[in-house]
């Protein structure tokens, strides 16, 4: 394991008070049923999970977007790896950007390892953000690019650097440090921008469908590699997806929303071949009992 990766868990294990300077408040444990966080469980919520300590941790968020009323309780334990999954316009993305801070809860908290941070700033939030469009500068190298995840002016001192190069190595692109993204495959872009999310050392990385363009191999690539990172590091991801074979490739648990809400939070496999009428028509296929296989698979 490298040295980024050893710094990268220590961080994301410990409290954020150690990484944010932020000391935690009282609420720090609490213990969450069923996925759902204390007495926020709705009626919508279909199945139970088995107790966990809550990492992330959101709390009767509310937001309105034109007329439709969102509502969302979810927590989740330290380095797992969830899926959301639901129809489009459900509220998947909303979710994700009330957790990075780019959209502002009408009411509810959002809670990281205890620490209350409904109302920080994105830039501030323990949180990074993977989107589908990479968000690479065309006129700077693979090194650059990755580079402004540490310092927007480039700034870097010898540490921050060999971090640069490291986050590089770890996502497999070693040695292509000068070349800019024109010269660089749609995967090898995507493996850049995880490399700067790496190197901000953030124990919550949110993935809003960013492999949702590349082909069927490069996207299990992805997949695969997010998830060695993910168990390397530590880190404790979300993703947002509308492929139901993502979250059974790497999600120990998956959400489904619908009309805003968590219709149902539970072990992957489990939802996936649930009875509830809105998965099973979200899905188009019948429940499977053991492996979820999709008809033509």
């Amino acid at each position: 394991m490298s040295g980024l990766s050893v710094v990268f868990q220590s961080n994301s294990i410990l409290s954020l008070k150690k990484l944010i300077e932020q000391p935690p408040p009282p609420l720090r444990g609490r213990v969450g049923v069923g996925g759902v966080a204390g007495p926020a469980l709705t009626s919508r919520s279909l199945h139970t999970l088995e107790p966990i300590m809550p990492f992330l941790d959101c709390r009767a968020l509310t937001f309105r977007y034109e007329d439709m009323r969102m509502r969302f309780d979810f927590a989740e334990e330290a380095g797992a790896c969830v899926a959301v999954i639901g129809p489009s316009g459900a509220g998947k993305s909303t979710l994700l950007s009330l957790i990075g801070g780019f959209e502002r809860p009408d009411s509810g908290q959002v809670l990281v390892d205890g620490t209350d941070i409904t109302d920080w700033p994105a830039a501030r939030r323990p949180v990074t953000t993977l989107f589908q469009d990479h968000n690479l500068f065309a006129h700077l190298t693979a090194a650059q690019n990755v580079g402004l995840g540490l310092d927007p002016g480039l700034h870097l001192d010898a540490d921050q650097r060999r971090d640069v190069a490291q986050a590089l190595e770890q996502v497999g692109l070693a040695g292509f440090e000068t070349r800019r993204p024109a010269q660089l495959s749609g995967g090898e872009r995507q493996r850049v921008a995880i490399a700067r999310c790496l190197v901000r050392r953030r124990p919550i990385l949110l993935l809003d469908e960013p492999f949702a363009a590349l082909g069927p191999a490069m996207r299990q690539e992805m997949l695969d590699l997010v998830d060695a990172l993910r168990r390397a590091a530590g880190l404790t991801v979300l993703m947002v997806t509308h492929d139901p074979a993502d979250a059974a490739r790497i999600a120990g648990r998956t959400a489904f929303i619908a009309d805003g809400e968590v219709v149902m939070f539970d072990k992957t496999q489990r939802l996936l071949a649930s009875d509830n009428p809105a998965i099973r028509a979200y899905l188009g296929c019948a429940p499977i009992r053991g492996e979820f296989i999709r008809p033509g698979w």
